[in-house]
């Protein structure tokens, strides 16, 4: 019998139950109840917002622009805060979260700091935090190895590809060994060809850490089923949640997945969601 697609669950309890996914009884890392963000001037961002966000998950975030995905975002890492409802990060508050450095953001743009090489760029987050050279430089090392820069340590920024350039972010981030990552339409403004390597370049890096939960905002239908587990569908005026999308594909996924029947299926989906 043809898998049956869920379009629309109320809960990640019922979309683990419908599919019979066993993720070991993981801890939530993020949890939203009825967040709400309304700014001064009364416009209202985000609306009654659910959301549990679980050990080891890789979730994508799509809608519109102004649906309100960026701002979850940063409600999330502490830079705005919400004005109605509970949000717990990492079992505390945002802000505190990412006091511990376990919290790490990759943005639309590299923002690499072009007189620095790669090494200095990727190790800035632990100079800031005054740890000794030789031990940032070994675990800068050990990140641009990760996303496959290794031969370029001594590189600047302006010798680098757009792609490579994102590498750059990516590892930066990695360094302090986040236990939630989040990911702002990192891959935006890419070819077609490079976004799909980085693609499974950081599947190949998530599904080697255990310990990470990965949070991505794009605007691509296609990109969100390939890496996600599960799509969070965003609708605008107000910014609300309206759907969680679960999808039900093991890792590691590759070409394969993109040419199956089941991912056209769940393209559909989660398009026929947003179009609701």
């Amino acid at each position: 019998m043809e898998r049956q697609i869920m379009t629309r669950i109320s809960s990640q309890a019922e979309a683990a139950a419908a599919t019979g996914i066993d993720r070991h009884h993981p801890q939530n890392l993020v949890e939203l109840k009825n967040i709400d963000k309304v700014y001064p001037n009364g416009t209202v961002a985000v609306e009654r917002a659910n959301l549990d966000i679980a050990e080891n998950e890789f979730f994508c975030f799509v809608g519109p622009s102004g649906c309100g995905k960026s701002t979850i975002f940063n409600m999330i890492t502490g830079l705005t805060e919400h004005t109605g409802g509970e949000l717990s990060v990492l079992g505390t508050e945002s802000k505190e979260a990412r006091k511990e450095n376990e919290i790490a953001f990759v943005f639309q743009e590299p923002t690499l700091l072009p007189w620095n090489n790669l090494l200095e760029n990727v190790s800035l987050p632990l100079k800031l935090r005054k740890v000794p050279k030789k031990q940032r430089h070994e675990e800068g090392e050990r990140v641009l190895e990760l996303v496959g820069l290794k031969d370029y340590t001594k590189s600047l920024p302006s010798q680098l590809s757009g792609g490579m350039k994102m590498r750059v972010s990516i590892a930066r981030a990695l360094i302090s060994r986040p236990k939630l990552l989040l990911m702002d339409e990192p891959f935006g403004a890419l070819d077609e060809f490079t976004r799909q390597s980085l693609q499974d370049e950081l599947l190949r890096i998530w599904s080697q850490d255990q310990r990470m939960t990965v949070l991505f905002i794009t605007h691509n239908v296609f990109e969100a089923v390939y890496l996600s587990s599960q799509v969070v569908v965003m609708t605008p005026s107000p910014g609300r949640i309206s759907d969680v999308i679960q999808i039900d594909e093991p890792f590691p996924r590759g070409e394969n997945f993109r040419v199956a029947p089941s991912f056209s299926q769940y393209v559909q989906s989660v398009t026929s969601s947003l179009e609701h």
